[in-house]
């Protein structure tokens, strides 16, 4: 079943044409492969960047959208990504960055149009683990801006992994969320009070 992107807002998806034509934003970036790139590169695949903000003891989390990422292209390949943020003023381009998210993301996303069941892919950070997920919302049609992970949604780990959880395994939401509540919980230090 193929997946449901849902278009980005159009001033991030302006953002980001913006910044790829100004040769200053381009220059300036830590992407040498972007720098580099030979021919016309394209914004695509944008997908929704949400923020969990905390897991609680009982599984629950609560998340926000955070931004919008885009995978640049130069022909078939993917030589950057590049991130917007809501400011009070509207959709604004954040930055260019490479490294193995981008392939990463592209395999996870590869792996979910095999699967059966539509979806929607957003992107998870859990940034109290460094860990970022392809979050494979049960409902294709909803707001991509909205909701938080139902217990069926899955979450697919993205390379690198944190240590002990495999990057590329789907998890359903509600059994990777009390494994991400026990790491995420502070470890009270010996002879200190619990």
């Amino acid at each position: 079943m193929p997946l449901h992107v849902p278009p980005a807002p159009a001033p991030a998806l302006h953002s980001v044409l913006t910044a790829l034509g100004s040769p200053t934003a381009v220059r300036e970036a830590r992407t040498p492969a972007l720098r580099a790139a030979q021919g016309p590169v394209t914004p695509e695949l944008p997908l929704a960047l949400h923020l969990l903000d905390h897991i609680t003891p009982e599984g629950l989390s609560a998340t926000r959208l955070t931004g919008w990422r885009f995978v640049i292209r130069a022909g078939d390949r993917p030589v950057a990504a590049a991130d917007t943020v809501l400011t009070p003023d509207g959709w604004a381009f954040s930055h260019f960055f490479e490294g193995p998210y981008i392939p990463s993301t592209e395999r996870a996303l590869q792996q979910a149009e095999a699967l059966l069941q539509p979806y929607q892919p957003r992107l998870l950070s859990v940034p109290g683990l460094y860990m970022l997920t392809l979050w494979l919302h049960g409902d294709p049609g909803a707001d991509p801006a909205e909701g938080h992970p139902a217990a069926t949604d899955l979450l697919v780990p993205l390379a690198p992994a944190p240590p002990g959880i495999r990057a590329h395994r789907p998890h359903r939401v509600s059994e990777l969320l009390p494994v991400l509540t026990h790491r995420a919980t502070p470890v009270p230090l010996l002879g200190s009070p619990a």
